[in-house]
């Protein structure tokens, strides 16, 4: 029986010709049978690719051949082998769309006056240590129903367009003065989210190193990491074990669910919401 990998990555590094790197990386996939999604811009690359672990492991070679990507962190994920339906290569403005293309800077280091990095266990001593810490969540607030740092807080983000306007709005000035560790699934958004924080008077900006899913790889559910982990392939989400707390609901009838389902809302737009087994059957 074949075993499918799942590989999650991104890069920050000066690319002068990111169409020349798409066209590479969608040369290097399709010989590989890869399917997935991969951005690439001046800024670097960030990808989610999937299939055979023998395909999966020639691309990380490919990829470390590659000067700016030699040092490249891959996360890998138990696959399926339909984990995606296509392969999709894109070049964008940034390869996190918070809007701001040319406030992000990027050198052969990384981003530029991003928050510090923490291993998960630094992140567990700064908690122990300090009861001021604030946890601040990097993603779209829909994937914070299903899982969050304990007491951690939210904004009010549809898509990471909307951090800038939530940031600048005042709502979380009270956190200036205080150790923020923001935090997202792989850690990619927080790079540039924590960069953009500290322009914006956030004194003490931390991130955690490989993001939520290096935590949850260290602590399973032993730690500050509570419920599931939203994921952007057909699982839809992950738990780091079997005790994985329950935070989900349907938002029909309230039944524990972390299931979400696609949906037209009152508008007409298409967006996810959670729904349990029954009422997706009879909502769909």
């Amino acid at each position: 029986m074949a075993v499918n990998k799942i590989l999650l990555y991104y890069k920050f590094a000066p690319l002068a010709d990111p169409e020349a790197i798409k066209l590479w990386q969608k040369s290097l996939c399709e010989m590989l049978g890869l399917k997935g999604r991969i951005l690439v811009s001046k800024h670097g690359i960030n990808g989610t690719v999937g299939g055979p672990i023998d395909a999966c492991k020639a691309y990380i070679k490919g990829m470390k051949q590659y000067p700016a990507f030699r040092d490249t962190e891959f996360k890998w994920s138990e696959g399926t082998g339909h984990d995606f339906p296509r392969l999709s290569v894109k070049v964008r403005d940034e390869i996190v769309s918070f809007g701001v293309p040319d406030e992000v800077q990027v050198d052969e280091h990384g981003v530029v006056g991003g928050g510090v990095h923490l291993k998960p266990e630094q992140v567990n001593e700064l908690v122990k240590n300090n009861s001021d810490v604030v946890f601040f969540d990097g993603r779209n607030a829909m994937e914070a129903q299903i899982g969050k740092f304990k007491n951690a807080v939210v904004p009010d983000t549809h898509t990471t367009h909307d951090f800038i306007g939530e940031l600048e709005s005042g709502k979380y000035d009270w956190m200036k003065d205080k150790p923020v560790v923001t935090y997202c699934t792989g850690g990619i958004r927080c790079e540039i989210l924590s960069a953009l924080m500290k322009n914006r008077g956030f004194d003490e900006v931390y991130q955690i190193d490989g993001g939520i899913v290096r935590y949850g790889e260290r602590y399973g559910n032993g730690g500050l990491w509570e419920g599931s982990l939203y994921v952007f392939d057909d699982r839809m989400h992950m738990e780091f074990g079997e005790d994985a707390a329950q935070l989900g609901h349907c938002a029909d009838c309230g039944a524990p669910t972390n299931t979400f389902h696609n949906r037209d809302d009152a508008d007409g737009n298409r967006i996810q919401v959670l729904l349990c087994d029954a009422c997706a059957n009879g909502s769909l």
